[in-house]
């Protein structure tokens, strides 16, 4: 297993360590870059890294065990951030999305190439992109794609997708690809089914719900001037963040500090394209 460079690690860091001796939370840990960074940059902070993907857990608890008893791992969904962390807090980082080793591996399914269908980022959820794709009706995947796919041609492919499954049952993600490609057309680099799987991984994994529901909550876990950092990667996310920082600044209870939201550098885009499309925003806790 080999995990990519962190998006904006730099940028990420200076975002939000302002207490060299807080604790700090990395709710999407995933192959633990960020908290390596941050960790490796500050020596008396502690970290409590959250991860839903029982693989990124084993991988990151190897990577930073050279941090011993200033590192705690915990299996879950930031959704339950309330619970999971018992602490006030100097810091919440979410890198929201997918990593690039979970579109690696094949057998999750989020590949155009994967000859599965699932989609899941934990295997618990008893719900996968395969159960939608077949068993949700075809007005409600329609809806699904334009929702959270943003796909303007969301009715033709669902169409396409319920005339191929009433003859067989579509398991793999290459076949779906396929059916998507024959209604869309490729146009430069992007693939036809992008928007169509973005918005199959939102929907079984209930990502946009999942961020308001976190967002809601951490305000009250941080201490005074602590700050929740939070980088998104399509504009359903970027738009939630945005609004809701928003809207805590307007009720006292946050400070914006990415009064403009904070874009990765050229040189980093070159040496990791995810980072291309992400989007880095900043708020702080009144004091």
């Amino acid at each position: 297993m080999t995990y990519h460079l962190p998006v904006m690690r730099q940028e990420t860091d200076e975002c939000l360590v302002s207490d060299e001796n807080g604790v700090y939370v990395d709710c999407t840990l995933g192959g633990g870059g960020h908290s390596e960074y941050i960790l490796e940059k500050h020596g008396k902070i502690k970290l409590i890294g959250i991860d839903q993907d029982g693989d990124a857990l084993k991988y990151s608890a190897e990577r930073l065990k050279k941090f011993d008893g200033r590192v705690s791992l915990i299996k879950g969904n930031f959704k339950d951030i309330g619970s999971l962390v018992a602490q006030r807090v100097s810091g919440f980082l979410l890198d929201l999305g997918i990593s690039s080793w979970q579109v690696d591996e094949l057998n999750r399914g989020f590949s155009f190439r994967s000859q599965t269908l699932d989609m899941r980022m934990c295997s618990d959820n008893p719900v996968s992109a395969e159960t939608l794709i077949n068993e949700t009706p075809e007005d409600e995947l329609a809806d699904i794609f334009y929702k959270y796919g943003e796909e303007r041609r969301s009715r033709q492919i669902a169409k396409a997708i319920a005339g191929a499954r009433a003859k067989c049952r579509i398991t793999s993600s290459v076949v779906l690809a396929e059916l998507v490609g024959a209604v869309k057309r490729f146009r430069g680099k992007i693939h036809p089914a992008t928007q169509v799987f973005q918005a199959l991984r939102i929907a079984v994994n209930n990502e946009l719900e999942n961020l308001k529901t976190a967002l809601g909550a951490m305000p009250a876990m941080l201490c005074p001037g602590g700050r929740i950092v939070i980088m998104s990667y399509h504009s359903l996310e970027d738009r939630i963040v945005k609004q809701a920082f928003k809207n805590m600044a307007a009720e006292n209870i946050l400070n914006i500090i990415t009064k403009k939201v904070v874009m990765a550098q050229m040189e980093g885009q070159k040496s990791n394209p995810r980072s291309r499309s992400a989007k880095l925003r900043c708020a702080e806790k009144h004091l």
